[in-house]
């Protein structure tokens, strides 16, 4: 967490939400083939969405587009759920992706460079954080015991 934190500041609420739903997002995304997808691709996918929803912001449709095939695939898989999302809020929400991309970006090449933890850093650090879940609330149903395999004489 204290790898991650310094790379959201600034955020609002519902751009951490989307901070939240784009890492989901990433975590579930299965390249074709044998292809690992790395940090440095996801940083790619997330510079070049952020960077054509600027351009796009300034009045100038263009596509900004990674070197990477396994960054172009998951960029798609981004604007893609991007896409839905505005369908579902009524609103474009282009514009507080770009913090939030910037800050995948961001968070995806430092922790690359300043942990030496390979070429999966970031994504291993969010996939940790995104699997684990709070304790649900309230007091739990009672399990019986399940039977032993042990018999007794």
């Amino acid at each position: 967490m204290a790898i991650l934190l310094p790379t959201l500041g600034g955020l609002t609420e519902r751009q951490y939400q989307l901070f939240f739903l784009l890492q989901s997002l990433v975590a579930r995304h299965r390249p074709d083939g044998l292809a690992q997808l790395t940090d440095s691709d996801l940083a790619e996918a997330a510079a070049a969405l952020a960077a054509s929803f600027e351009t796009a912001a300034k009045g100038v449709l263009f596509e900004h587009t990674p070197q990477s095939a396994l960054a172009r695939s998951l960029m798609l898989e981004m604007r893609e759920s991007l896409r839905a999302i505005s369908e579902k809020a009524g609103r474009a929400v282009d514009q507080e992706a770009i913090p939030v991309l910037r800050c995948i970006e961001r968070g995806a090449r430092e922790t690359h460079a300043s942990t030496g933890g390979g070429e999966t850093a970031y994504l291993s650090l969010v996939g940790r954080l995104l699997q684990q879940s709070p304790e649900p609330a309230g007091p739990q149903p009672a399990q019986e015991p399940s039977p032993s395999g042990i018999i007794l004489p």
